[in-house]
């Protein structure tokens, strides 16, 4: 029962590069780092709960700039917007803290030096920046270009010409080009909407007379037998395709040594990285007893931002973002290979160029070494930020929400996963808080505690990722570095799946559901092949595609296979419906087994399948894939297996595969995420077969 508020600033049609890159860096300046003055200022006010808005979006015309705040108290609102504009008018007059704008600058000009797209292919984000010109008649290679304007303004920055301040006095401050937005919640709205619908069409088909209705029904008949109408093979022979000749039949390799120092391993990837060093530590979480796993993902944002024994938040962020293209926390939890103990650790990614080595090192030493904790309102805000990220991200994020819940009753590792992510997570978010104000002490030990189980060489993986004549240079600071760290004897903890309800049903504030089923195929008999990757792909575009989305109205539909643990999980998105959704998922084994497979849409899920094997991926992420890859057991030799067990597939793999799938129709787990009404209805529908919780 909290708002939202945001400030919305429109500028008017700027041409000057320098000016729109000024602004970019402007927004993270402000609002893109732990030592950002605004978002330091909302923050620390006690407000809210988080951030919204971005900042500086110069995607259309006319550049927009956003800033505000969510989980507000109504009588909040109107002091939230005083304190933005007061914040601004202060940094304007009294001038932003150098060392912020020199960590933004660096960090701007990192990643545009880089470019690292992620997975999204370069060429294609190239594209996308020149039609932010072009399609307004621009030139489009204008947006390209950053060396020019990026000079100019490191230029009179160095010169001590207030630059900064004065893009917040002009495009902020005197700009009455603005808007203040209020989002208040209401509950109940849903359900309103719901009912005024169903009144109008009532007194619709009361205003309808008897020929009215039947010419309804006769072009409803029409649409779904035009959905359920395949297209022809000669309209769908006229889209150009690949064929099964163009494809590589041998995987993707990645250079791999696996090198050893002091019972340390470093895995070294021999790749072309234009002189940036990847650097990431990877510790073995298995040590770790299992109540103080959830405590983990906070853990790792403190010891990126919470500050050490000689420099706070704000001195240890403008050193990271001055020096280093970025260090930031993440986790690897994972089933193996035929194991019987999958990959569990906690992760510190890293990235600098090569005249940047020793200051990188420098800043992981202090941040294991010298690590201070013991900050209790900072982490209070990340724990408060947290939870307000895990609601808001419930709609956008639904499918994957009960994907991860449903997966969490199955395995060890998904089980985990789900405390450190899912639904778990929040209710522990929520119980955190709590404890924060009535037993700091006890929270501040169970960190200290995990902090220093976890910084040890012996449980360390080193995964580095450069080009060979440049490790030669960087191998000795590494060995430095590693020969520096605590070097204790561990002892894996025991882990255990905590039961949950045979179904569930999770109740949030929306109009769509979230419809999830579940099974673990390897327990009904399956033997992985290659070719499930294959049947997915076919089920996703065919069956699904018509009866989840085209016919049932959802936003999307999933079937999904985890190789490693062997659980097939069918899931909906935005989707209006729940019980019809799950007899569509039941009726998929029928429409495989009565199947008869076209040659060209068999080909075309192959292609689709081995286009997702070889997703583009840049030297950082190829690097960190293969460290995955060696923590699960999953060699070159299994991979290049199920490569070709994908391009073998044929018909009567669907036809076998469609045996399996009956199993999980009869003894699948269900988990809904939606509305009140849709999930107490299905209950009374199915005699309360669902556990109902209320998340929101």
């Amino acid at each position: 029962k909290k708002d939202y508020l945001a400030l919305n600033w429109l500028f008017p049609q700027i041409e000057d590069t320098q000016i729109r890159l000024g602004l970019e860096i402007l927004s993270h300046i402000l609002l893109g780092s732990p030592a950002s003055p605004l978002r330091k200022t909302l923050l620390e006010s006690g407000i809210g709960e988080d951030l919204v808005g971005r900042g500086a979006d110069d995607s259309l015309l006319q550049i927009s700039f956003t800033t505000g705040m969510k989980g507000v108290a109504p009588e909040n609102t109107a002091r939230l917007e005083a304190l933005i504009r007061q914040k601004l008018q202060e940094l304007a007059v009294g001038g932003l803290d150098p060392g912020t704008v020199a960590a933004s600058l660096n960090t701007i000009e990192f990643a545009l030096r880089e470019n690292n797209t992620g997975s999204f292919p370069r060429g294609l984000l190239i594209m996308l920046r020149s039609m932010r010109d072009w399609i307004y008649v621009g030139d489009p290679f204008t947006p390209l270009g950053f060396e020019h304007p990026l000079s100019q303004i490191k230029s009179r920055v160095e010169h001590g010409e207030p630059y900064f301040e004065g893009l917040i006095e002009e495009y902020l401050l005197k700009n009455n080009h603005c808007v203040t937005v209020v989002l208040e919640p209401d509950p109940e709205l849903g359900e309103r909407m719901a009912a005024a619908e169903q009144e109008r069409l009532a007194l619709a088909r009361q205003a309808m007379s008897e020929a009215e209705l039947r010419s309804v029904v006769e072009n409803t008949q029409e649409l779904k037998l035009r959905q359920e109408t395949p297209d022809p093979p000669e309209v769908l022979a006229k889209i150009p395709r690949l064929t099964l000749d163009d494809l590589e039949p041998a995987i993707r390799t990645v250079p791999l040594e696996v090198l050893d120092f002091e019972g340390a391993k470093i895995l070294y990837h021999d790749l072309f990285t234009n002189e940036i060093l990847y650097l990431d530590l990877a510790f073995d979480l298995h040590a770790i007893p299992q109540d103080l796993l959830p405590y983990l993902p906070l853990y790792g944002r403190s010891v990126v931002e919470i500050g050490t024994e000689t420099e706070d938040d704000i001195q240890i962020a403008q050193r990271i973002g001055q020096t280093t293209g970025g260090i930031w926390p993440g986790r690897i939890i994972s089933a193996g290979v035929d194991s019987s103990q999958g990959a569990a650790r906690f992760t510190l990614r890293s990235k600098a160029t090569l005249d940047h080595v020793d200051d990188l090192l420098g800043i992981l030493r202090d941040l294991l070494f010298h690590l201070k904790l013991d900050h209790q309102e900072r982490f209070r805000q990340m724990a408060l930020e947290s939870k307000a990220r895990k609601e808001a991200g419930l709609i956008p994020g639904g499918h994957q929400v009960v994907n991860g819940r449903l997966r969490a009753a199955f395995n060890l590792e998904d089980h985990i996963s789900e405390k450190l992510g899912g639904i778990s997570y929040l209710f522990f978010l929520r119980d955190l808080l709590e404890q924060i104000d009535a037993d700091w002490n006890g929270v501040l030990q169970k960190l200290e505690k995990l902090h220093e189980i976890l910084v040890n060489q012996q449980n360390l993986i080193v995964n580095v990722t450069l080009e060979a004549a440049d490790w030669s240079k960087v191998a000795p600071r590494v060995n430095t570095f590693l020969h520096e760290l605590p070097r204790k004897t561990i002892e894996d903890q025991t882990w255990s799946i905590q039961p949950l309800p045979e179904n569930e049903g999770l109740i949030i504030p929306a109009q769509v559901n979230y419809v999830g089923k579940a099974a673990n195929l390897y327990q009904l008999g399956y033997r992985m092949h290659g070719s499930v990757n294959v049947i997915n792909k076919y089920l996703q575009t065919t069956w699904l595609w018509e009866k989840i989305r085209v016919q049932g109205g959802a936003y999307g539909g999933y079937s999904l296979f985890d190789q490693l643990t062997g659980v097939y999980s069918f899931v909906s998105y935005r989707d209006p419906n729940l019980l019809r959704s799950l007899e569509n998922y039941d009726a998929a084994a029928g429409f495989l087994k009565s199947l008869d497979l076209h040659e060209d849409e068999l080909v075309k899920s192959i292609i689709g399948v081995i286009s997702d094997l070889d997703s583009y991926q840049l030297p950082d992420a190829k690097g960190y894939s293969s460290m995955l890859r060696y923590l699960i057991g999953m060699d070159d030799a299994r991979r290049q297996q199920i490569r070709n067990e994908v391009l073998a597939t044929n018909s009567g793999d669907f036809h076998a595969f469609a045996e399996i799938l009956a199993e999980l129709a009869t003894s699948g787990r269900v988990v809904v995420m939606g509305s009140q009404s849709a999930i107490e209805t299905a209950n009374q529908a199915k005699t309360g077969w669902l556990t109902v919780h209320k998340v929101l």
